[in-house]
Parts: structure tokens; sequence; C-alpha cells
């Protein structure tokens, strides 16, 4: 199509099947490269998927987003102080950045007359700009670019440096790193899931039985933060936000029980990152960013057509209501004459 002797491409284009789903898996390289790439996808969707449960039932969802920007001083200190960008002095800065961050947002609203969005926002919003300040003044050493840290790019996993142990290759960083820490999450929510469902549904219960709900709070909290960082490289800190939220808040259109909607964020990862590859794919888009438009499409199924509150039910319900008080005005009206 041309406009004044100037070609435009289509606004969506032209969906080829076999560029888009065969294509990627041609050769041993193309399944090497893109199956590292979908697995990361999956690793980050389980993990977020998990822990983020118990943040947004604790009325939370926002911390994510709070320790995601929290955590930028903290990669950037540890630079300064070891002069190196290794995993372990980056992990320890970062996840010790998110745990003040949000120290600092609980005693704020403690402390202070600020309402908990208050304190959130001014919170994060101060690190954030601290972070940036240093990784603008010190990061150029280190090649750390903080559009990078914020966005990431799926993409590029496969490029990795590859992390090594006791002289054996176990494969790229990012990869093995997040493959760890999802790990860790889900064993940690098996053994602590009693006392963490009594402290994310009632709190007073929680007090009375004499469990430790600070520490929990704060072990939740140093989990959270161990799965944005490790997430970071991959799709950013601020696409992770949506990772934390969407799986859960689909799910419970589905089911009321925590372990159902724990357990549905396993198929919901392999829903996001396959179905975000293959759109990506055929778009030419952000493989990230096409994650989270899959993740808002299950959704928006979710919202329709769910059995637990969807639109779709609410709506049959009350026809049923209406027709029931209907039928219940007639047999009145009936019985008086």
């Amino acid at each position: 199509m041309s406009t004044n002797g100037k070609s435009t491409e289509p606004f969506i284009p032209d969906f080829d099947p076999i560029d888009t789903f065969v294509t990627p898996w041609s050769s041993h390289a193309d399944i090497a490269w893109n199956g590292q790439i979908i697995m990361m996808g999956i690793l980050v969707s389980l993990a977020c998927g998990v822990i983020g449960s118990f943040i947004v039932v604790r009325k939370l969802a926002l911390m994510g987003d709070a320790i995601s920007h929290g955590i930028l001083p903290g990669i950037a200190l540890a630079f300064m102080i070891v002069q190196s960008r290794a995993l372990f002095p980056m992990f320890f800065g970062a996840c010790l950045a998110g745990l003040l961050c949000s120290f600092c947002i609980e005693w704020l609203q403690k402390k202070s007359i600020l309402k908990p969005d208050a304190a959130l926002g001014l919170t994060f919003t101060t690190f954030f700009a601290f972070g940036v300040l240093l990784i603008a003044v010190y990061g150029g050493n280190a090649h750390i670019d903080a559009e990078c840290l914020l966005y990431g790019e799926i993409g590029l996993i496969p490029l990795a440096e590859n992390l090594s142990f006791a002289g054996i290759d176990l494969g790229s960083r990012p990869l093995v790193s997040m493959l760890a820490v999802t790990v860790l999450v889900i064993l940690a929510v098996i053994v602590f899931y009693r006392q963490l469902l009594v402290t994310s549904f009632d709190f007073t219960l929680a007090k009375t039985l004499g469990l430790p709900v600070t520490l929990i709070h704060y072990g939740l909290m140093l989990l959270l933060a161990l799965t944005i960082v490790s997430a970071f490289e991959a799709v950013g800190v601020i696409l992770v936000i949506s990772m934390l939220i969407f799986p859960s808040v689909t799910a419970i259109f589905f089911f009321t029980r925590m372990p159902a909607i724990l357990f549905c964020s396993l198929p919901l990862s392999f829903i996001y990152s396959v179905g975000g590859f293959f759109l990506a794919r055929w778009l030419d888009c952000s493989i990230a960013g096409a994650m989270v438009l899959v993740a808002s499409l299950c959704f928006a199924l979710g919202w329709g057509f769910g059995p637990k509150d969807g639109l779709t039910w609410q709506i049959l319900r009350r026809l049923r209501s209406s027709s029931s008080t209907e039928d219940s005005h007639g047999e009145q009206f009936a019985t008086r004459g």
C-alpha cells in the first residue's frame, strides 16, 4: 500500500502461521535459543504468580512496584563497594534495598499521619530517584543501564553469560538464578503455607495463635525481593508487576480456595509465556510486552465468563432473581384474587 509515493506498513501484520509457529523451531540452534526464552517466561510467571497470590490477598499489590523501584540503589551501591557485577553482591545489595524500602513504608505508616498509599508513593519514588542518580554517576563503568533494569529484554537471555559451578557449566546465568529462586519460592510456600495463609486472611487470629506475624511479613517481602531481582534481567522490574498480579486475580474467577489459586499459576505461566512468544513473533514486538497482553486477555476472559462472579454469571443470576421475584408477585396476586 502506498500514499503519495510512500509505502506504509499495515497496523497489524499479515498472519503467517508457518513463520509464527514453525520457523522458530526449524533448527537445533533455534530450538535452543527460543526454548530458553519461553522457559524464562514460564519461570518468571510461575514465581511471581505464587508469591503474588499472597501479596494480592494482603492488599499489597503495589508493594511489588515499590520494591521493584527500590532495588535500584542497592544494585548501584553493591557495584560501588565491590567494583564488580558479580551475581551474589548484586543479589545481596538489591534484596537489602528492597527490604529497606518495605521497612520504610511500614515505618512511615505506623509513625506518621501518612496513609498507606502516600507512604508507599513517597518511599519508592525516593529510592528510585536515588538509584537513578547513583546509576547515572557510577553505572557507566559497570555498563548498568536504568532502562535495561526497568524494561529488560527477555529475547536476549540466550546471550547472557553462563554460570559454572565446580567446573560444570550450568547454563545461562539469569535462567539458572530464576530457576533457583522459583524452586525456593515454591518450597517456602509449601513449608510455611499455614503461617502465610493465616497471616494473610486473619491477622488477629494469627496474633492470637502466637505466630510471628512481623517475621512472616518480612520473610514474604524477602521472597518478593528475590523474585523481582531474579526477573529484572528478563522482563524488567516494571513488567514483573503484571506477573505478580494477573495469575491470582484471574484464578479467583474460577476458584475460591487458595491451593487451587496457587496451582493455577502453573498453567497460566505456560499460557502467558508460550502465547506471548508467538504473539510477539507475529506482531514483531516486545516478547515481555506480549506476555502481559496475553495475561490481560486471560484476565478479561475470566472476568467475562468465570463461574465465580464473572460478568456473564452475574447477569444470569440477576435474571433468575428477577424472574423468581416476578413469579412470586404473580402468585401473591393470584391468591389475593
